[in-house]
């Protein structure tokens, strides 16, 4: 980690996270252990990135007018993957409806982080400065693992 990783690299790196978690979560059957485990940590590293990124990456970009509804739109799909991870906290995770629901979120995530990566970096490497987007990586990291350490 060095101090010019830039914003949009700090991110890609709790975008690879997540895409090995659902992953490895979506190959998962029955109520094992396993299961268990990977949906706690792809739960506790989607809520650190999506608070963590809200804050250092959309707000940053609502202050500018072309970053106000791809912000609001990037929000409103963390608030849907939180409604698929409390449907999901509250489905047994021997039941049958549970790895739908795990594919469901899986097939949210994958398209919110597509999305980011091909449509919303662009737009912000043309509102954000380079000395803004090495910051916003510096204090993006910081809540992120703060809020990793500490998960609700």
């Amino acid at each position: 980690m060095t101090d010019t990783t830039n914003i949009f690299e700090a991110l890609r790196e709790s975008h690879e996270r997540q895409r090995a978690l659902y992953s490895a979560l979506t190959d998962t059957s029955g109520d094992t252990l396993e299961r268990r485990e990977l949906f706690d940590e792809l739960k506790t590293e989607l809520a650190a990135h999506a608070m963590a990124e809200d804050r250092h990456f959309y707000v940053p970009l609502m202050a500018h007018d072309a970053g106000i509804d791809l912000s609001r739109h990037a929000i409103s799909e963390h608030h849907q993957i939180d409604e698929l991870v409390e449907s999901l906290e509250e489905t047994e995770p021997s039941s049958s409806a549970w790895l739908p629901l795990a594919k469901k979120l899986a097939d949210k995530v994958a398209h919110h982080l597509k999305e980011e990566e091909h449509r919303f970096f662009q737009m912000a490497g043309k509102l954000l400065t380079e000395k803004q987007k090495t910051a916003l990586a510096a204090s993006y990291r910081a809540d992120y693992e703060d809020a990793k350490a500490t998960p609700a």
